[in-house]
């Protein structure tokens, strides 16, 4: 039997000692009925929220929430768009855990009746997208649960294991799940911090200019280190936003591009029906077996032969090790002009042997030393006049006409024509 307002306005004064209570009021918060939950107005004038979980599963889960809600510092309070509930105390309520919250205002939307376009479906992208842009260490130094994504894979791989045994799984989604869970490709993605697989009804958002905008989170039991797909799973229930909440996600996400977010969140979709089954199974709850054996017939209908990837899928990954085993065409050196066939050393050889060429062809003129007469000046006569240097000319014995005026005149000009006389 349900707890009326006033029974759980109760316990706000065991948790709050001091708190005075001037109204209650039913909340309605879409949990399935696993909670019991009223709006109390305190003599302050603040608005608190009182729940009181109806069974020891949602007591632990109540719990869990606690602890994570508690582990979000005003810092990392600070990183996050949107308000998340801050807790103001806790009192022990017929062997149970009643929590008392702030009370974060808003209206929620079911994942099947959000709309496409840049409203509801663009804020609720961008708000995962921002509670995964976290650091790690926001989990790990409250000691909540991290995983690696080899780590979330065998988690996956047990379900699967699990819901195989009952012997009730349909031979068509085991073998389309076995052949996700064996492909490679798909499990490359970088941990980041997660809700643990959140609802959107669990978003609150208020209509701005920009439109419905998320203004805050309610879940928090599932925070830790894990796959990011796992919080998108309930996109299969949402097929007219689904594309723009990943465009959201994908504008708004900090971590490395995961090409294989969306086929993960499906498969994550896919394999609640195969927990529902094992649980049904290993609890001996037959209506609970029949339920999640029809709708995984409906689903083995829905999918068969249909695979998670594409034939043609690939990811930056496959690419970079595509380039690997590429063979470059020259090998490392002077890179300078070089394209797929340009060899240095054969261009420099073949620039040597055209510059040879060249000068093999060009006509030389024998210089004519009859007319030079020393002037008794320098032998470069490159004067005022502006003209080409000259050789100065010798006498046929090799001395200058005045090697007795001027002998160290007569020697450099015998000199420079032995030299000219060698380079012939």
């Amino acid at each position: 039997m349900a707890r009326s307002p006033f029974t759980l306005a109760a316990s706000v004064s065991s948790a709050l000692p001091g708190a005075a209570v001037v109204a209650a009021a039913e909340l309605t918060e879409r949990a399935d009925g696993r909670y019991d939950s009223a709006l109390v107005t305190l003599e302050d004038g603040r608005r608190v929220v009182v729940r009181v979980p109806v069974d020891v599963d949602a007591d632990l889960e109540l719990v869990a929430d606690t602890r994570a809600l508690r582990a979000l510092t005003p810092g990392v309070r600070g990183l996050l768009p949107f308000e998340a509930p801050t807790v103001l105390g806790t009192a022990r309520m017929g062997g149970v855990t009643a929590v008392v919250q702030e009370y974060v205002p808003g209206y929620r939307v079911e994942a099947g009746h959000i709309p496409p376009g840049r409203g509801a479906a663009w804020s609720l992208g961008s708000a995962i997208a921002r509670v995964h842009a976290l650091p790690h260490a926001v989990a790990r130094d409250a000691g909540l649960r991290t995983r690696t994504s080899a780590e979330v894979r065998q988690d996956a791989e047990r379900l699967l294991d699990r819901a195989e045994a009952t012997g009730s799984l349909p031979f068509g989604l085991l073998r389309r799940w076995s052949t996700a869970l064996g492909e490679d490709r798909l499990w490359r993605f970088e941990a980041t911090i997660t809700l643990g697989g959140v609802d959107p009804g669990r978003f609150v958002l208020s209509d701005t200019p920009a439109g419905p905008t998320v203004t805050g989170l309610l879940a928090w039991h599932g925070l830790g280190v894990g796959d990011p797909a796992e919080d998108l799973r309930w996109l299969a229930s949402a097929p007219d936003a689904r594309d723009d909440v990943l465009a959201a996600y994908a504008e708004a996400a900090h971590h490395t591009p995961d090409a294989a977010l969306a086929a993960r969140s499906r498969l994550y979709a896919e394999l609640e029906f195969a927990r529902w089954l094992a649980h049904g199974h290993e609890t001996g709850a037959e209506r609970v077996v029949e339920d999640a054996v029809a709708l995984l017939s409906a689903l083995d209908e829905g999918v068969r032969d249909e695979p998670l990837l594409p034939e043609d899928y690939s990811t930056v990954d496959d690419a970079l090790e595509l380039l690997g085993r590429t063979p470059t065409a020259v090998t490392a050196g002077d890179t300078s002009m070089q394209t797929d066939t340009y060899d240095p050393a054969l261009l420099a050889a073949y620039l040597a042997d055209q510059d040879t060429a060249e000068q093999a062809d060009i006509e030389t003129i024998p210089i004519d030393l009859s007319d030079w007469t020393p002037d008794g000046a320098s032998s470069d006569r490159r004067g005022d006049t502006g003209a080409a240097p000259t050789v100065p000319a010798s006498a046929p014995d090799g001395s200058s006409a005045d090697d007795t005026d001027d002998p160290e005149h007569a020697e450099a000009a015998r000199n420079a024509l032995r030299r000219w006389s060698s380079a012939e």
